[in-house]
């Protein structure tokens, strides 16, 4: 009797192995899944960030040249117009 009592209990010990074994298989492939969607993510977000950077670098060139074309046409006109900086600066 307690031989076919133990065979019972390891029957039912392996089939909760197993169940703990195609627990972590599944787990696996959902990290898996995981880890590639968020390096995705991530390269279309450097992807984005690239590319604002370099139409806002851009502009920003853009816009500071226009500010000293203008400070040396203000600058040019001596006693009409005056470029005051900031105390401080």
């Amino acid at each position: 009797m307690e031989k076919d009592h133990l065979e019972i209990l390891l029957e039912d010990i392996n089939g909760k192995f197993d169940l703990v074994i195609e627990g972590h298989g599944a787990l696996r492939q959902r990290m898996d899944r995981l880890a590639e969607e968020s390096r995705e993510r991530d390269e279309h977000l450097l992807f984005l960030i690239q590319s604002v950077n370099s139409t806002l670098g851009g502009k920003i060139d853009a816009v500071a040249a226009d500010l000293a074309a203008h400070r040396r046409d203000t600058e040019a006109h001596g006693g009409v117009y005056r470029v005051k900086e900031p105390e401080g600066a």
